[in-house]
């Protein structure tokens, strides 16, 4: 899904969930202007997708799929902040020869989650994760057949609660589908679709995220990555599941563009990261965008 993915932007250059809330289903809104983030570090020339903000704050990763220097053809890279300095990107010593992409830090920033078709795996795309360390990040994990199948996995997204973790998957019997993962020991129980009506049969569910009530999220859908809008959609859980999703405003899914690869910063949740390809970007590539939000209850 990914390799599909990229042939159409090529072109283009908590809480654990709960069933019910008394106080109503969860509501977004939009509070800033899209603006753009880090130019020269992170946004630049090349392609970036889906940054992943440290909960500390020093730490910025992101993957690109046309950044040369790395290891692989697709690479995560690293920037790391000192005072108000933000540093050249490096790649991050976990890549391999092969690809690495969507990076996401867990709640504790004890964790770097990632995606990899690295050897070994079970195939395709398999999930993995890397300690971060004092001085860096320790060496990947294969995340194991309760997450990983023949098919594709990407995406990884914990929870705010360090109890789930939520991917895309395109295993037998989904088209590109979220899942839901418990934590279960040192591992993780097997991973389950999403509940509700959130995986939709005609079109691709995938790159979500928590926000920090640790039920609602944010995913990226198309019903055609290489011919059809890539958008940002929100979605509440309810008493049976998700909802089937609320497109986001045009300030994030603006017209003529791809949206995708939403992220909460960890040091600060009322930022939403997503990468897009705007007309306004003169470079004509996927580039990191940031707004402000926040996250409100409707009436029961």
């Amino acid at each position: 899904m990914r390799t599909l993915l990229w042939m159409s932007c090529a072109a283009c250059g908590g809480a654990a969930p709960t069933a019910s809330s008394p106080a109503g289903p969860a509501i977004l809104s939009i509070t800033s202007a899209a603006e753009l983030v880090a130019p020269g570090i992170v946004s630049s020339e090349h392609v970036e997708i889906r940054l992943a903000a440290s909960p500390d704050g020093t730490m910025m990763l992101w993957g690109s799929t046309d950044r040369a220097g790395g290891p692989g053809g697709w690479n995560i890279w690293v920037s790391r902040r000192t005072g108000t300095t933000w540093s050249a990107p490096a790649a991050a010593s976990f890549n391999s020869d092969a690809n690495d992409f969507d990076p996401a830090f867990s709640a504790d920033g004890r964790w770097v989650y990632f995606f990899s078709n690295r050897p070994g795996g079970v195939g395709g795309d398999d999930l993995y994760r890397a300690a971060v360390t004092g001085d860096g990040f320790g060496p990947a994990e294969h995340l194991g057949p309760e997450v990983n199948t023949a098919g594709d996995e990407w995406a990884p997204a914990p929870s705010p609660d360090g109890t789930q973790l939520m991917f895309a998957s395109n295993r037998p019997g989904a088209k590109h589908d979220l899942f839901i993962a418990r934590l279960r020991g040192d591992g993780f129980a097997p991973a389950e679709p999403l509940p509700g009506a959130i995986n939709t049969p005609a079109a691709d569910e995938f790159d979500a995220t928590f926000l920090p009530d640790g039920s609602s999220i944010i995913f990226s859908r198309s019903t055609d990555v290489d011919n059809d809008p890539i958008q940002l959609y929100f979605a509440a859980r309810g008493p049976t599941g998700y909802d089937a999703g609320t497109p986001l405003p045009a300030s994030v899914n603006v017209d003529g563009g791809y949206t995708l690869g939403p992220a909460i910063d960890g040091s600060d949740p009322s930022v939403l990261y997503f990468s897009g390809k705007r007309p306004e970007a003169a470079a004509g590539k996927l580039d990191i965008y940031r707004v402000h939000y926040k996250l409100g209850r409707g009436p029961r």
